[in-house]
């Protein structure tokens, strides 16, 4: 589908909107949802768990009557989520979307389910829950010890803050004996031609894109995050070590723990996002594959919209 003919979707093929958090992909896509007469796949692999709603920007119960959405609250916090079940729960909504006559719309800024949805997962092992807590109950350090020394490559190329991406390569090490950066996905042919069709990228100039993360985080904070993370607390969230990664919940958790004040706390979480925002944009940069769109400061939905049915 080219870009100047994106609003009138008459294939119902899908259309990929990604980016990093605050650019303001949520938005946009629930607008060209209503214009086109879509249905909205959440790409976020926080927003699937029930009851982390404020700190991960879920949209709102009012959003999610004026458009539907898919693959929202679709786990309890004592369950794990991963790549596999968003392909399979993707492209189940996928059919039962274009089933319905509408546009499915992909909106999100997990660049790795964009990336497996696309391409596959090949046949790396499924979690083995034995070697898993025993990996999660190795320190950091020692797990990228090994992974140096097993699989270089990986090591250099992998996010070495995110612990559950640099356990899940030790795990397939160890169970396997391969390196994991030789265990290529199996593509999908029909999937892999569409990332070149109609997959968009969003940006802003980065002191808009700042400005917006620090206007949402106090906002988070302003609509509860703290009583949020509270209640969460309560229904386990601290012995999921996923959801505990989500940026705003883990901080919460330490000024919980009077670790920190509550404008340390708020401050740190800004910061925390700004960096993850910038980790995202490398991705895409690097396997994104999509038509960037820089977004400028104060404009609405449907102009953007506009700007995007004409960027080439």
């Amino acid at each position: 589908m080219a870009a100047t003919q994106l609003l009138s979707a008459s294939s119902h093929l899908p259309i990929f909107i990604a980016g990093p958090t605050a650019v303001g992909k949520s938005e946009i896509a629930l607008r060209l949802a209503e214009k086109i007469g879509g249905e909205i796949i959440s790409v976020d692999s926080m927003q699937v768990y029930r009851g982390l709603d404020i700190g991960t920007a879920k949209p709102s119960p009012a959003e999610r009557t004026r458009v539907r959405h898919h693959l929202i609250d679709v786990c309890d916090l004592n369950e794990a989520f991963d790549a596999a079940q968003f392909i399979r729960r993707a492209q189940t909504a996928v059919a039962e979307i274009q089933s319905r006559k509408q546009t499915p719309i992909f909106c999100g800024g997990t660049g790795l389910y964009f990336k497996a949805f696309f391409e596959g997962l090949g046949d790396a092992p499924a979690t083995d829950t034995n070697v898993r807590a025993e990996l999660e109950a190795t320190p950091q350090e020692k797990l990228l010890a090994e992974l140096r020394e097993r699989d270089p490559a990986t090591f250099e190329k992998i996010d070495q803050k995110n612990p559950r991406r640099v356990i899940r390569a030790v795990e397939v090490i160890r169970l396997t004996g391969k390196k994991f950066s030789e265990q290529r996905a199996d593509w999908k042919t029909q999937n892999s031609k569409l990332k070149t069709q109609n997959y968009f990228c969003f940006t802003r100039p980065t002191e808009d894109l700042h400005r917006r993360i620090n206007v949402r985080v106090d906002e988070m904070f302003r609509r509860g995050l703290v009583a949020e993370t509270e209640q969460l607390l309560k229904c386990g969230l601290a012995e999921n070590k996923f959801a505990m990664q989500a940026i705003g919940y883990r901080q919460v958790v330490e000024y919980l723990r009077s670790e920190r004040d509550l404008a340390e706390t708020i401050e740190l979480v800004k910061t925390r996002t700004r960096q993850f925002a910038k980790r995202q944009l490398t991705w895409f940069r690097r396997h994104g594959n999509c038509e960037w769109v820089e977004l400028p400061p104060k404009n609405s939905a449907d102009e953007i919209l506009a700007k995007l049915a004409t960027h080439r």
